[in-house]
């Protein structure tokens, strides 16, 4: 049987219309870039090589995305998952709130101007609860614990490898660096040193009152080296898809704002890749932009972008629709 989801439209200029419901979540976010070229050879660094073809989000996940996911699991508050941390309240680079009178679903708030901004505080099994809740529908009271990966409530410690059939997941560093930095048009193409399709280090953005990078989705830019100051912030997270142009695939970001998860082995410590508001140009680069942190930090600077498939040809049964996004099956083939 045919056994992923894969997001058929593009949902990112909609707005939010209405509260959760038993039976929709908002992803407003949500764009998927096509990263094809499959059998692709490896970079000298040796990573990047990918025998397959598959969708990464063409940008981070946000605040505003977080906070309806965690509306829809949470809906109490109760935060036995340890989905949310209390910096994301108190850090003035935190995206949301915590509103324990708030009616339940509804007790976590987007911070004002924060919305179009990555998700940060987050660690590993927070963006593995993400995937599996997607993997189960989106909804409230999909489950979080099974799907893409058996859980089991665990929030520290090891991590888990991936389930086969998983619909959505984290991306592993050969998926993750070839979205980055791969030329593209064929399997021998080349690797950029940075993410914006550049041999040159990017120019680090500003950001507007409201936290709008000032380069807009196009040019050799990132936002990185403290250079987007606001709301009080030496340097700060922007909103994504403003801080310069893309990946050769489409992807946003992938020089800064946050560093994001990559999947990787089980162990008790996981690589970020990418940089982020603060790093320098060694944090962004191809050969040197990654760093290894414990399981379950959950940091400033730490984000998270999921993947998908590509649909199979003729794979068109519907399955969910989120606000007008067809979510559709087809098959994983596991790297």
């Amino acid at each position: 049987m045919k056994n992923t989801f894969a997001l058929a439209a593009s949902i990112a200029t909609l707005g939010l219309a209405g509260s959760l419901s038993a039976s929709t979540v908002y992803w407003q976010d949500v764009n998927w870039s096509t990263v094809g070229d499959a059998g692709n050879a490896a970079d000298t660094t040796g990573f990047g090589a990918v025998n397959h073809q598959f969708r990464m989000m063409s940008f981070e996940f946000t605040n505003r995305d977080y906070a309806a996911f965690l509306n829809a699991v949470d809906q109490t508050g109760a935060n036995t998952l340890k989905l949310y941390s209390a910096s994301m309240t108190s850090d003035g680079r935190g995206g949301i709130s915590f509103q324990p009178a708030n009616a339940n679903g509804a007790k976590y708030v987007v911070k004002t101007d924060f919305g179009t901004k990555p998700v940060n505080f987050v660690d590993w099994f927070d963006a593995a609860r993400v995937a599996n809740f997607m993997h189960n529908g989106g909804t409230v009271g999909a489950s979080t614990e099974t799907g893409a990966y058996t859980l089991g409530g665990a929030t520290s410690g090891t991590t888990f490898a991936r389930n086969d059939g998983a619909f959505f997941w984290i991306p592993t560093q050969d998926e993750w660096y070839k979205t980055a930095f791969y030329k593209g048009g064929g399997t021998n193409a080349g690797y950029w040193e940075y993410a914006t399709q550049s041999e040159t280090a990017p120019t680090a953005v500003t950001a507007s009152a409201s936290g709008v990078g000032s380069a807009g989705a196009s040019g050799n830019f990132a936002n990185f080296k403290s250079g987007a100051d606001w709301n009080s912030m030496d340097g700060n997270v922007t909103s994504v898809g403003t801080n310069g142009g893309s990946s050769a695939y489409g992807a946003y970001d992938m020089n800064g704002n946050v560093r994001e998860v990559i999947e990787g082995s089980p162990s008790t410590t996981v690589l970020y890749r990418g940089g982020s508001y603060s790093g320098g140009n060694a944090n962004v680069n191809a050969t040197s932009g990654f760093s290894t942190q414990n399981s379950n930090l959950a940091s400033t600077h730490h984000g998270f972008r999921l993947a998908t498939n590509v649909p199979e040809p003729g794979s068109t049964l519907p399955i969910l629709t989120l606000f007008g996004l067809a979510l559709t099956k087809s098959r994983r083939r596991k790297a």
